[in-house]
C-alpha cells in the first residue's frame, strides 16, 4: 500500500491504510481533524512539502523500503533538519516525561529493590538518548550545514556518524523484560500494562526514526559529499 501513497489521496485514507502513520503527525506538529482534505492540501496548509511527508510515511509504513536516489534528490535539507529536530523535541518533551510519570507510580508501588532497578534503568536510558540527540544536533547537523555552505568540515564526514550510529531503542527491551517477566505481581497491573504499551510504541517509533536517518539522512549526505546534490 505504501507504494500507492500519493498527495491526491485523502489524508484519512492514508491513516486508515496504516494506523502506525499516526506517529508521523507528532513529528511534523500536525493535528488531526483534516476531514476530507487530501494529503497535499493538509501538508501545504501546514507548510510541509507533500513529497517529503510521503517519503517519511513510506519509511514508517515499510521497514524494507529504501528511497531511490531520485527520492533523495527531491528532499530539501531544511525540511529534513526540521523533521529530525521536531522528532527529538517530541521524544524529550512529550514521550519521555509521559513514560516517566507512569513509571514513577510503579516505582512507588513496588518493592524498593525493583523500584530502584527500574528507576536506574530508565534514568540511564534517558541519558543515552539525550547524548544521542545532542551529538546529532551539535556535530552532525552543523557538519551538513557546512557542506551546504561549501565550508571546510575539519576532516569530519558522514561516515563518522554512520560508524557511531546505533539504535537507541534496544535498551527499552531490557526495561520491558523487567516489567513483564521479573517484576512481581502487585496492585498496579493496569498501570504496568499501559506503560508496557507506551514503551513498545516508543521503541517502534525510535526504530522508524533510526531508519529515517539510516536510509535518508546518511545516503542524502553521502550524495552531497560526492557532489550529486548541491
Amino acid at each position: 500500500m505504501e507504494n500507492m501513497f500519493t498527495e491526491n489521496m485523502k489524508m484519512a485514507e492514508l491513516i486508515f491504510a496504516n494506523p502506525k502513520l499516526l506517529l508521523v503527525f507528532s513529528h511534523f506538529n500536525m493535528g488531526l481533524g483534516f476531514g476530507e482534505r487530501s494529503v497535499g492540501e493538509v501538508c501545504r496548509q501546514n507548510g510541509i512539502a507533500p513529497l517529503f511527508f510521503l517519503l517519511i510515511c513510506k519509511i514508517y509504513a515499510d521497514n524494507e523500503y529504501i528511497p531511490s536516489k531520485d527520492d533523495m534528490k527531491s528532499v530539501n535539507i531544511n525540511d529534513l533538519f526540521s523533521y529530525l529536530k521536531k522528532s527529538h523535541l517530541y521524544y524529550i518533551e512529550e514521550k519521555i516525561p509521559h513514560i516517566e510519570s507512569h513509571l514513577d507510580i510503579i516505582i512507588k508501588s513496588c518493592d524498593k529493590k525493583y523500584g530502584d532497578l527500574i528507576g536506574r534503568f530508565f534514568g540511564e536510558y534517558k541519558v543515552e538518548m539525550l547524548k544521542h540527540f545532542d551529538y546529532e544536533e551539535e556535530t552532525v547537523f552543523p557538519y551538513i550545514k557546512s557542506l551546504c555552505e561549501k565550508r571546510n568540515s575539519g576532516g569530519y564526514s558522514i561516515a563518522d556518524f554512520k560508524r557511531k550510529h546505533n539504535n537507541i531503542d534496544e535498551k527499552l527491551g531490557d526495561l520491558m523484560n523487567i516489567l513483564v517477566k521479573y517484576l512481581p505481581s502487585g496492585g498496579f497491573e493496569m498501570e504496568r500494562i499501559e506503560i508496557s504499551f507506551d514503551i513498545i510504541q516508543l521503541s517502534q517509533d525510535l526504530s522508524s526514526h533510526s531508519l529515517v536517518e539510516d536510509r535518508l539522512l546518511i545516503p542524502f549526505v553521502e550524495l552531497m559529499e560526492g557532489g550529486s546534490i548541491n
